[in-house]
């Protein structure tokens, strides 16, 4: 033991002796046994040597000390990780029509506004780029045809992209003062595919699943969620109200007395407007503009025809609740936020579809050479089945061997059967995958040849520090950063719900006039009295009035003739207020979960990272024993039948070496399959995939790829290599790389 170790452990017996007594945990104990010695031991910091390269070390040596890091982020609130970058460009749209800026106003069409807007329809048909790949009646397909046709032509990122459209009319809705409507930002996952019976799982440690989620307990199992919640705002957009009615009545009378008629004829015409408007800082103004012409043959109303107007400005502000264009403008900042999350769901959706292009790409090209493996072993067992059967001939042979090599045709005649339907299968989800219309014939039958092989070059990803490969996943993750934008929505949710707490209190004031005018009534009598019969006509000598047209007494609602004003206040106080109380403390536990969700994903992705990276190394490492064990088969089937051919060996023998270099190319295959698919979903999980392959997400957004993606990492199908002859000195079995 070293002079090192023995200090080491002499502290750590004292500290042990000195602290029991304490409570200290051996944690504790540990740590200050190592800030007491000066940091790690020499066998530790030889351990945490290779970590610091970027290799995998042993998963028991101990990990070196670090300092606390109580803030990297420099936002309250925001678990300890980088800040996800935004995903650029913002307000990503399918065409160049903006759904957050529809119809307005024009001197032109003033009616713009209430006329419909034309969707169009959506586009069934196959890009064209995919017919120039039919070439002599098959469909020659690389990996980055196979993802630009993705991009171009698949559903479920055809339906992705009509969310960002979705997402600006719910803006348009914020702007006018109203509530949202949301946005679906949950991938698709339509397109089938991406499982093969030729690919194993991959080579990584673990693997988790999504559990079913329980189910929701109140109306109908829906959960309402306090988003949105608090006052609610007054409409921004003006509002114009008119009311115009043409009334003929004929009122029946008990007594003729007093009206001179046993019935009253009464005419009237109304002619009332309205304009009402709200404003951000919690003000609504509104002016209403009423007229009414009235002619009647009641001898009782000095009027006939009576003319009255009147109007009344009223502005009303809140005083508490709804105070403010902080909370009246909060819909707005929310959807911008919803807009953003929607771009970013985007992102998310290309990169998840990608990765399941890629899969299912590779399930092609592993069903392709199954099939060529599986063609192979039934040639080589159909000409040793011809070759026994003309020894048989020449009574060199027992039928036995002839029976043997007969089965052996039988069982890779199925497994080629068998292979040809798997590729067969694959093929079609290779074509759902990329195309939109599989009604057309000669695309339906032509086969998908792959031209592409994955190479075994190292990603730079494999030789990233894990901590900076983690915090690369951080930065670039799209789920971060839509959950740090809810998280912001929950915020703006958590101030509108403290708003609805306080009272309403709101104060108006209001100004107006009301006017009479019109013509003397010539039914009205001002000379009769009880003890005569005289009808005296009214003039404005004996008690009439002097007429009057509308024009003045429109004009007598200004001139302070009638003037009606005043101010007020209106109260409304909810007594006990529990509702108001419950959705506000309900508001503040959804914030608390997105808070824990955020530092949930940071576990998640850290953990499925270095899952990913540890799964490179061993399918790295499981490919190469494959390809060495294809090439120690390839080798002893082509020695067994040499011996054969010399009547040194057997029928059963070279048929267990078919068998056994079978096996070993179907590994082989499966494989080179797993790695591929492990390298593609560790470019998704650190979301580099697109700058990787130079995706442009305009591009992606339009549908239309100007560009096709370079895809690196890639080589070009090659036969497999005959067997090397044996020699007295093998070559020692290849080293991991």
């Amino acid at each position: 033991m070293r002079l090192n170790d023995l200090k080491a452990a002499a502290t750590v017996a004292m500290l042990l002796m000195s602290n029991l007594g304490q409570g200290l945990t051996p944690q504790v104990l540990a740590q200050q046994a190592v800030s007491q010695t000066g940091g790690q031991t020499d066998a530790q910091r030889a351990a945490a040597g290779p970590q610091a390269a970027g290799q995998q070390v042993s998963p028991i040596a101990p990990a070196e000390p670090q300092a606390i890091a109580n803030d990297t982020t420099g936002q309250p609130g925001l678990p300890q990780a980088p800040a996800p970058k935004l995903t650029e460009p913002l307000f990503l749209r399918d065409t160049l029509k903006d759904y957050s800026k529809l119809k307005r106003y024009t001197l032109r069409n003033p009616l713009l506004p209430y006329t419909p807007t034309y969707v169009p329809s959506p586009t069934l048909n196959n890009s064209p780029r995919l017919g120039d790949l039919l070439r002599d009646g098959k469909i020659y397909l690389s990996l980055a045809d196979a993802v630009t046709l993705a991009l171009e032509n698949n559903y479920d990122i055809a339906i992705a992209r009509i969310n960002l459209d979705i997402a600006d009319t719910d803006l348009l809705r914020a702007q006018a003062g109203s509530t949202l409507r949301g946005v679906s930002t949950g991938l698709v996952t339509g397109t089938l595919g991406g499982t093969t019976t030729t690919i194993t799982s991959g080579g990584g440690p673990g693997g988790t699943s999504t559990s079913t989620g329980g189910s929701g307990t109140g109306s109908s199992g829906l959960v309402l969620s306090t988003n949105g919640g608090g006052p609610t705002p007054y409409n921004l957009d003006p509002t114009l109200t008119a009311n115009l009615q043409y009334e003929a009545q004929v009122a029946q009378q008990s007594s003729s007395f007093l009206t001179g008629s046993s019935q009253i004829n009464t005419n009237t015409g109304t002619f009332d407007f309205g304009y009402t408007q709200g404003f951000l800082t919690g003000t609504q103004l509104g002016v209403t503009f009423n007229n009414t012409r009235q002619t009647t043959t009641s001898a009782r109303s000095g009027y006939s025809p009576e003319l009255t107007s009147g109007f009344r400005i009223t502005g009303t502000q809140h005083l508490l609740q709804g105070f403010g264009p902080g909370i009246n403008g909060r819909f707005i900042l929310q959807a911008k936020n919803d807009r953003r999350i929607t771009d970013s769901a985007f992102r998310q959706q290309l990169l998840y579809t990608i990765n399941q292009v890629e899969n299912i790409y590779w399930a092609l090209v592993s069903g392709y050479e199954d099939e060529q493996a599986k063609e192979r072993a039934l040639a080589q067992s159909t000409q040793l089945a011809a070759d026994n059967r003309k020894q048989l001939e020449l009574g060199t042979l027992a039928p036995l061997d002839v029976v043997n090599s007969d089965s052996s045709v039988a069982t890779d005649k199925q497994a080629l059967i068998a292979s040809r339907s798997n590729l067969e299968y694959q093929d079609l989800l290779m074509k759902q995958a990329i195309a939109r219309n599989l009604n057309d014939p000669q695309l339906a039958k032509a086969p998908v040849i792959p031209t592409d092989r994955v190479g075994l070059d190292r990603l730079p990803e494999e030789d990233t520090d894990v901590e900076d490969l983690v915090r690369q996943a951080y930065v670039n993750n799209p789920q971060i950063e839509q959950a740090i934008l809810t998280m912001k929505n929950n915020q703006i949710t958590i101030r509108g719900e403290r708003n609805g707490l306080l009272p309403v209190v709101d104060a108006y004031a209001f100004y107006g006039a009301n006017t009479i005018g019109g013509a003397q009534n010539p039914l009205q009598n001002c000379g009769t009295t009880l003890s005569t019969a005289t009808f005296v006509p009214c003039t404005p000598t004996n008690g009439g009035v002097n007429p009057t047209g509308y024009g003045t007494t429109f004009g007598n609602l200004f001139n302070s003739t009638a003037p009606d004003k005043g101010v007020g206040v209106n109260v409304s106080i909810p007594i006990r207020n529990r509702a108001a109380q419950a959705d506000q403390a309900r508001s503040q536990m959804e914030y608390r979960q997105t808070q824990m969700r955020i530092q949930q994903l940071y576990t998640q992705i850290r953990i499925q990272v270095i899952n990913g990276q540890y799964a490179l190394t061993n399918d790295r490492a499981q490919v190469t024993a494959a390809q060495a064990a294809r090439d120690y088969a390839a080798q002893a089937l082509d020695a067994e039948q040499k011996k054969y051919r010399l009547g040194a060996s057997t029928t059963a023998l070279v048929l267990q070496q078919a068998r056994n270099l079978a096996t070993a190319e179907n590994n082989l295959i499966s494989a080179t399959a797993a790695y591929a698919k492990d390298r593609a979903a560790l470019e998704q999980l650190v979301s580099s995939t697109l700058d990787r392959y130079g995706i442009s997400l305009g591009d992606a957004a339009s549908g239309t790829v100007t560009q096709k993606p370079l895809i690196p990492g890639l080589t070009a199908p090659k036969a497999p290599e005959p067997p090397k002859p044996l020699t007295a000195t093998p070559q020692p079995p290849p080293q991991q790389q």
